[in-house]
């Protein structure tokens, strides 16, 4: 392991909850639907994630706790049922139905697993009832997708049919080059959970090899383990270096050549560097300061140094699990500063004393940060954004590149007067 730097902090946060995740993981499974039990505000929030328009009619909405629920001056339950059966009646099309917590439905201690319970009862056959947290109380946004995964596992059938199982949302087109690779590699048995349908969970066992495409997904691997599952250690496939580790190790895990491996993957690492070589011209020596929202930060350490040559200041993390990221801790630089936790205002300090290039950090951090003349970069586009695999590696680096030519623009314009 490489000789970083660990620190830990508590205080005040500054990031989204869980519910966000609802926004990626209902474009992932068509069949299913996310009914928020919450407050007008969690509904705003993921309206304003999604950025739907008015017209359209989305796979997700919120039952929302009024005031005299809050209160305990009326029966949440029975005003549950009601929205449920309304919806039910409404999309016959539904075949998985997520009850979501939130802050409101956790601190007036609805419990939402018995009504998921009651609900699989009443519609077996017909709607299967799943119930999961999404509250940011003691979470960051994306372990909401941890939660539903984890849900969905007592779900899941057994098998001890070999295969190999990608765990974590990736967009449609990029988990198909993904597939194609793996094929082409000689792994033919290749299953994605989430699956692209809710009702088509993979059958899982002790011949379940599980390669993560995402880093926050802790208790779900924790709940794989259990019910036998290999998981396979590697760094996680953003950027060049890191999708290719992400190949050899499941190479490895199914006893392929790692010469193969470097067959078939060799022509999509030249184009991606010829791809890259436009954004390194303006990362490249640039400083890097990453406040902790997605977990996805040591990734993006990790990628934006070794491949971009950005300087880092500071690598913060929500949560971290050393287990989980020890393949990337392994490829950071000596003397990496990684801090877990957050107490937002003495990390703002740090911010504005290393004066950095570029802040990854939350929205709600990027506007103050931006109107103190420092150039950010949102941590959620992260997220919504297709960046996994060799071929996408650009398309990561120019996230990033973006902001610093904005600012060159703008800080090079003069404001002509008549």
């Amino acid at each position: 392991m490489s000789k970083v730097e660990f620190n830990k902090e508590t205080g005040p946060r500054e990031v989204f909850c869980g519910l966000t995740s609802i926004v990626w993981l209902h474009r992932r499974m068509p069949d299913a639907f996310f009914l928020v039990v919450g407050s007008r505000t969690c509904a705003h929030l993921i309206q304003s994630a999604a950025g739907v328009m008015i017209f359209a009619e989305p796979r997700f909405g919120t039952a929302i706790l009024e005031e005299k629920d809050l209160a305990g001056l009326a029966d949440a339950h029975e005003e549950l049922d009601r929205v449920v059966n309304d919806l039910i009646a409404r999309r016959p099309e539904i075949k998985t139905l997520f009850l979501v917590g939130s802050c409101p439905s956790e601190v007036i201690k609805l419990d939402l697993a018995t009504v998921a319970e009651k609900l699989n009862k009443r519609f077996l056959g017909q709607v299967r009832f799943v119930n999961y947290s999404g509250s940011g109380i003691e979470t960051t946004f994306t372990q909401g997708e941890d939660g539903a995964l984890k849900a969905l596992i007592p779900l899941m059938e057994s098998s001890n049919e070999e295969k190999l199982l990608l765990v974590g949302t990736l967009a449609n087109n990029v988990e198909d080059r993904f597939k194609k690779i793996f094929k082409n590699l000689g792994i033919s048995n290749i299953e994605s959970f989430p699956p692209r349908q809710s009702t088509e969970l993979p059958k899982i066992g002790k011949n379940t090899k599980v390669l993560l495409t995402q880093p926050y997904l802790s208790d779900t691997v924790r709940d794989l383990k259990h019910r036998g599952c290999e998981i396979i250690s590697a760094p996680f496939p953003l950027g060049i270096e890191g999708s290719t580790e992400w190949f050899l190790a499941a190479a490895k895990a199914f006893k392929i050549n790692e010469l193969k491996v470097h067959e078939i993957i060799s022509p999509l690492i030249n184009r991606a560097k010829l791809a890259l070589e436009s954004h390194k011209e303006v990362l490249k020596g640039k400083r890097l300061f990453l406040l902790p929202e997605s977990q996805l930060e040591i990734s993006l350490a990790r990628f934006l140094h070794n491949e971009c040559e950005m300087d880092l200041i500071e690598v913060g993390t929500p949560y971290l699990n050393k287990d989980l990221m020890k393949e990337e801790i392994n490829l950071l630089p000596d003397n990496t500063k990684i801090v877990e936790g957050q107490h937002v205002e003495k990390q703002l300090d740090r911010v504005r004393e290393s004066n950095p290039d570029l802040v990854v950090c939350g929205m709600g951090l990027a506007n103050p940060l931006e109107a103190e003349g420092i150039s950010t970069k949102w941590s959620i586009e992260m997220v919504f954004s297709p960046i996994h695999g060799i071929d996408q590696a650009a398309d990561l680096a120019g996230l990033f590149s973006k902001p610093l030519r904005r600012n060159q623009i703008l800080t090079t314009k003069t404001l002509v007067t008549h």
